[in-house]
């Protein structure tokens, strides 16, 4: 059986742009754009889920794993909502760069450079954020059954990733990185995109069931991202744990 979802080459690429992660304008500038409809899509799922109170601080004692978190995009986001975050990377880069910057803002997360099936705690989450990071591990269905073990029953888990389609293949591949060059090339392989079905059955087995999956897009004259019913490309998805 394999112990490790790690996949070096992936961890090596992430590792020499880290410098980058919190430049809106730099290599990560299509995540920085990405970023409000995600914390917006997981704020809005956890309050209505956790049936939480509206405030400015709604996610007050929600326990929050950000695996693959980076520099700490969602983290911080996450943390300023109130909620206790800890965000594992496999990156050591990732971590030193998502602590410094976390510090730099007074922020209390805990930062480890792990990965789910070698992260040691005895803490079941609330929520796990497994967020554009499916298509970037070996063996994804042990992946995904290591993060399980890591959420408490009724507990949440959002996915977001990219559908393997042919549309997606011409879109997040060949315009993304070679014609509009949002992203460096050889950022994505089509051949880990996950198919939204795949994924639902990859889930199942470990007793999490699909609430909500919906369709991201991006709006190139408005230039942001916004749900929509199309998940041909880029979806996310919220499952719960029986």
């Amino acid at each position: 059986m394999k112990v490790n979802t790690i996949n070096k080459k992936e961890i090596e690429k992430f590792s020499k742009i880290a410098e980058e992660w919190w430049n809106p304008e730099g290599k990560f500038k299509p995540l920085h754009k990405f970023n409000p409809i995600r914390i917006s899509y997981i704020k809005e799922s956890i309050i209505q889920t956790f049936k939480l109170k509206v405030s400015d601080k709604p996610l007050e004692d929600i326990k929050i794993l950000d695996i693959g978190c980076g520099g700490g995009l969602l983290s911080e986001p996450m943390s300023k909502l109130g909620a206790n975050v800890v965000g594992i990377d496999a990156s050591k880069n990732n971590i030193k760069i998502a602590e410094l910057h976390a510090k730099k803002n007074n922020l209390n997360i805990k930062y480890f450079c792990a990965s789910p099936e070698n992260f040691k705690t005895n803490l079941k989450f609330d929520v796990i954020l497994n967020m554009e990071i499916v298509e970037h591990v070996n063996d994804v269905d042990f992946y995904l059954k290591s993060c399980s073990r890591l959420l408490k029953k009724n507990g949440i888990m959002f996915v977001a990733t990219l559908n393997k389609t042919l549309k997606s293949y011409f879109f997040a591949i060949i315009g993304a990185e070679y014609i509009l060059r949002w992203l460096p090339i050889g950022t994505h392989d089509w051949e880990k995109f996950v198919k939204p079905s795949d994924l639902i059955n990859m889930l199942k087995k470990y007793e999490l069931r699909i609430n909500k999956l919906d369709g991201v897009k991006f709006d190139i004259i408005k230039n942001d991202w916004s749900l929509s019913s199309d998940k041909s490309i880029n979806y996310i998805a919220e499952f719960i744990k029986n």
